[in-house]
C-alpha cells in the first residue's frame, strides 16, 4: 500500500523523536545503540525469530505492551488535561462549555493513546513495510477522536437551542431542530468513514460516486418518506399550528395531539384520531381557532311585519347597548343595523367580537347575551317572526278562498 503524505511527516517527526532510531531494512537486525537493539539482545532466541509480517516475535509481543501502555498513559493524560479544561470551563459564565467538556472524556483518552502510540511504536525499529503501513493507521486514528469529539458536539448544540427561550415552550421546533441534529450526525459520520479511508490511501473517489448514485437511488424508493420529513420541517418553521391546538383541516375540525416526523395525528369531536402524512398537511388548508385573541358574534334576528318603527328604534338600541355593556365585549366594532326588508321578517343583522380565545366561555357569553336579545325584543313589545306562507284556493266557480298564514317551521302545526 503506498503510504500517504500525512504517514511519511508523522514518520519522519517520530523517527527524530526517537534517539539512534534507524529503520530497520529487510532481512536485517535492529541498529545498534538503540532500545530495539537492546531488547534483540536480551529476549530469549525464541523470541528472536521471524514471525508473521518479517516481525520479530519479541517486537509483536512489544507491540501489545505499547498500546497497553498508551491506553494506561493516555488515561493519566486524560484525567490531567480534564482538570485543566475544567478549570478553564469554570471561569466563565456560559453553560454550552461545560455541557462540551463533559462529553470529552472519550475523544480526549483516544487521542491520548494513540499520540502515544505513534511516540512509543519508532522505538521498537519495526521493518520498512510494517512501520509504513502502521504510519498511515495511526494518522488515520487521529481523526477519530477528532470526529468523534464533533459528533458529540452536535449533541450540545442541540441542547443549547433547546434551552433558548423562543424554543423552549415549542414542542414542533424541538422536534424539527432533532431532526437536523440527526442528519448533521449522519452527515459527520459519512465524512469522517470517507476522510479516514482516505487518510489510509485507499481511493475514495469511486466510494464518493457510489453514494452520490446511492443516495438518489434512496430518493426514488424513499420518495414519500423524504416528502414527509421535508413536510415535517415545513411545518416546524411555518408552524401554522402546535400540540394542542384546536384545528380545521379541510373539512373536518379537532384538537392536534402530536406532530411527528412522519406524520400528525388529530383527536376529531366524535374523539376518533385522524392520521394525515406531514408532507400531504403541508399542502392542505389549515385554519387554528387557537391562533383567534378575541371571538365574533354573528347573528341576524327576523321580527314580523307588525314590528313598528318606533318598535323597531327601541330593539335596535336595546340590542346594542346590551353588546356594549358587556364586560368582555371588543368595543371598536359593535354593529347591529336593520338590513333588509325579508320575505317574512324584518332583518336585524347583529355582529360583534368578545375578548377571549377560550370556546367555552364563548359560548356562555353567546348564550348570556342571546337571552338578553330575547328580553330586548320582549320589552319593546316586538315579536320575533318565524317562516310563513300564504295559501290561496280557488274552488270549481273560479272564487278564490284565502287560508290564515301557515307556519312552515317542522316545530309548527
Amino acid at each position: 500500500m503506498r503510504p500517504s503524505r500525512g504517514a511519511a511527516l508523522i514518520g519522519s517527526v517520530l523517527a527524530m523523536a526517537a534517539p539512534a532510531t534507524v529503520w530497520a531494512a529487510e532481512g536485517s537486525t535492529p541498529s545498534e545503540g538503540g532500545l530495539a537493539a537492546f531488547l534483540h539482545a536480551h529476549v530469549p532466541e525464541v523470541l528472536q525469530r521471524v514471525g508473521p509480517f518479517e516481525l520479530f516475535w519479541w517486537q509483536w509481543i512489544a507491540l501489545g505492551l505499547t498500546a497497553a501502555l498508551a491506553a494506561v498513559g493516555g488515561v493519566l493524560l486524560r484525567r490531567l488535561t480534564l482538570a485543566v479544561l475544567a478549570r478553564v470551563v469554570r471561569r466563565t459564565s456560559a453553560g454550552w462549555d461545560d455541557a462540551l467538556a463533559s462529553r470529552l472524556p472519550g475523544p480526549v483518552w483516544m487521542a491520548w493513546t494513540i499520540g502515544l502510540a505513534a511516540f512509543l511504536v519508532p522505538w521498537l525499529e519495526l521493518r520498512s513495510a510494517a512501520d509504513a503501513w502502521l504510519g498511515e493507521v495511526l494518522v488515520g486514528a487521529l481523526l477519530v477522536p477528532a470526529f468523534w469529539a464533533l459528533y458529540r458536539g452536535l449533541d450540545v448544540v442541540r441542547d443549547v437551542v433547546d434551552d433558548s427561550p423562543k424554543v423552549k415552550e415549542r414542542a414542533d421546533i424541538r422536534t424539527v431542530i432533532r431532526l437536523l441534529t440527526r442528519v448533521a450526525k449522519v452527515f459527520v459520520l459519512a465524512v469522517g468513514l470517507i476522510t479516514l479511508l482516505a487518510a489510509l490511501g485507499y481511493p475514495v473517489a469511486g466510494l464518493v460516486a457510489g453514494l452520490g448514485l446511492g443516495g438518489l437511488a434512496l430518493a426514488l424508493a424513499a420518495q414519500k418518506t423524504v416528502e414527509n420529513l421535508f413536510g415535517s420541517v415545513s411545518l416546524g418553521l411555518d408552524q401554522p399550528f402546535r400540540v394542542g391546538d384546536f384545528v380545521r383541516v379541510e373539512d373536518f375540525v379537532g384538537t392536534v395531539e402530536a406532530i411527528g416526523l412522519r406524520s400528525t395525528r388529530i383527536r376529531t369531536l366524535d374523539r376518533t384520531v385522524i392520521t394525515i402524512p406531514n408532507g400531504r398537511l403541508s399542502e392542505m388548508r389549515l385554519e387554528s381557532y387557537t391562533a383567534r385573541d378575541r371571538m365574533r358574534l354573528a347573528c341576524t334576528l327576523g321580527l314580523t311585519y307588525s314590528t313598528t318603527a318606533e318598535q323597531l328604534r327601541r330593539v335596535l338600541e336595546g340590542l346594542e347597548q346590551v353588546l356594549r355593556a358587556h364586560p368582555k365585549i371588543w368595543p371598536d366594532v359593535v354593529t347591529v343595523r336593520f338590513v333588509a326588508l325579508a320575505a317574512s321578517s324584518l332583518s336585524v343583522e347583529v355582529m360583534a367580537w368578545f375578548r377571549t380565545a377560550d370556546w367555552n366561555e364563548f359560548q356562555s357569553i353567546r348564550q348570556d347575551v342571546l337571552l338578553r336579545f330575547m328580553e330586548v325584543v320582549e320589552t319593546a313589545g316586538a315579536r320575533f317572526a318565524f317562516p310563513t306562507q300564504m295559501v290561496h284556493l280557488v274552488d270549481e266557480r273560479g272564487q278564490e278562498e284565502q287560508k290564515p298564514p301557515m307556519n312552515t317551521d317542522r316545530g309548527g302545526k
